[in-house]
């Protein structure tokens, strides 16, 4: 029976790639093996007949038992605004362990053209994915998601509080986003599947949008008005670092607006309905779904 690994599995996004590991694909319990760097939230999980092992991509010596006996391996990417190029160190890690323990495939959760980007934290991104491609593991699947429909609910309350004010140095440019959940079950199909061959998918939502088409939707779909206010990248840098956030992780979010400034992230493929089998989630339907959530 070939086991399958999910690391990070107690971060949000591994939480929801088990789910549907396990409610939605009906892989066998005893196929699936969730890691973490804190095993123990991952009881609920383990009470349904998962295996629940230790993952720490910064203690090395954690990482040949949380590989030993797995097939296919899920490599969900750490999360280090404030620590550039620690991810890459982490993922490289992880990476040679899988190496080393005979894995068969790695999936590994990146970003859209990670070799071409104005984001800061890229380098991490594409660095993993050379180190991929230079390794010895036989199969890999990388995916190259973009940006959540769900982060809303960390940018729109700045928005809300500031009187529906959205600074933006975007321009005119579009994202392409879709939910995390459904990128979640991206990321289980391609674990589940049985692809030994090495291949990438950059996954999208059906329709790219810019700014102010997602403010008129989301204005409309909580019953407030939201203004876009252009600013520079510099100013919108500034401004972040000016309400209280570390510098590095002001840069990396203001860096999101010069990437999607210079089109990097409006393109939009087939590749989520390629892998999944049905069109993901639309903006709208995600809106209507969160909308009271959104209202705060």
């Amino acid at each position: 029976m070939s086991k399958l690994l999910v690391t990070g599995a107690s971060g949000h996004f591994g939480q929801r790639v088990l789910q549907h590991l396990l409610d939605t694909l009906h892989v066998e319990p005893a196929r699936i093996v969730a890691a973490s760097r804190q095993p123990e939230r991952l009881a609920a999980f383990a009470a349904r007949g998962v295996a629940t092992r230790r993952a720490d991509f910064d203690d090395a010596a954690s990482l040949p038992g949380a590989f030993a006996g797995i097939a296919r391996a899920l490599i969900v990417s750490t999360d280090a605004l404030d620590r550039p190029g620690k991810r890459l160190e982490q993922h490289r890690t992880a990476v040679a362990a899988a190496e080393q323990a005979g894995v068969a495939h790695l999936v590994y959760t990146s970003m859209p053209g990670p070799h071409d980007s104005f984001v800061t934290f890229a380098p991490d991104h594409a660095g993993t994915e050379d180190a991929l491609a230079a390794s010895r593991v036989p199969g890999w699947t990388i995916l190259r998601n973009h940006w959540y429909f769900d982060n809303l609910f960390q940018s729109l309350p700045a928005v809300l509080a500031n009187g529906g004010q959205w600074y933006s140095a975007a321009g005119a440019g579009k994202v392409a986003d879709l939910s995390r959940d459904d990128l979640a079950l991206a990321a289980a199909t391609a674990l589940a599947g049985s692809s030994q061959s090495r291949e990438v998918y950059t996954l999208s939502g059906e329709e790219a949008l810019t700014t102010a088409e997602q403010a008129e939707r989301i204005g409309r779909a909580i019953g407030r008005t939201l203004t876009v206010v252009p600013v520079t990248v510099a100013d919108l840098e500034r401004g972040m670092v000016g309400a209280g956030l570390p510098e590095p992780v002001a840069r990396a979010y203001a860096s999101f607006d010069a990437n999607t400034a210079a089109g990097r992230v409006g393109t939009v493929t087939g590749d989520f309905r390629r892998l999944v089998g049905r069109a993901p989630q639309s903006f709208d339907a995600w809106l209507a779904e969160n909308a009271a959530a959104l209202r705060g």
